[in-house]
């Protein structure tokens, strides 16, 4: 409990600093141990991945908003993309409705849909019944590849 006690009053101290609050001769000798301590964020996105070639981070970022917007893909497959009841998980191991998880095998099964999912009760239908580009297939894919690699 101490522990936490001094880590929150450190970071209380670190934001006001960092704010502009307190003394100039405070801000000027705390500041820079306050920064050395502060653990560096471990970057789990797109960009620490490879990426299939061909695929950009821009083409993830397009694919993303796609996938949450105008694709209907969130509206079964879930927001952060782990399922419901109406599709599978995009983010773990096992894919059931397509053998490989691979950029080509996922652009496939958006552009052709899954006519007789094995274990959800609806079909997904071609583009997932949205009126979808190629590009914006290929996007959503490149999003969906990142969710589970």
């Amino acid at each position: 409990m101490q522990r936490r006690m001094t880590a929150l009053v450190g970071a209380v101290a670190m934001a006001v600093a960092a704010c502009g609050g307190g003394s100039d001769a405070a801000n000027q000798t705390e500041a820079p141990a306050a920064q050395a301590e502060a653990p560096q964020a471990v970057d789990h996105s797109a960009m620490a991945m490879e990426l299939p070639e061909g695929v950009t981070q821009e083409m993830v970022a397009h694919g993303k908003s796609v996938y949450e917007g105008a694709g209907l893909c969130a509206t079964c497959h879930g927001a952060d993309g782990t399922g419901t009841a109406l599709a599978p998980n995009l983010t773990d191991a096992t894919w059931i409705n397509m053998p490989a998880k691979t950029m080509d095998g996922i652009v496939s099964t958006v552009m052709t849909g899954v006519a007789q999912p094995k274990e959800h009760p609806s079909p997904m239908p071609a583009k997932g019944g949205a009126n979808l580009t190629d590009d914006q297939v290929r996007a959503v894919a490149a999003y969906v590849f990142t969710l589970s690699h």
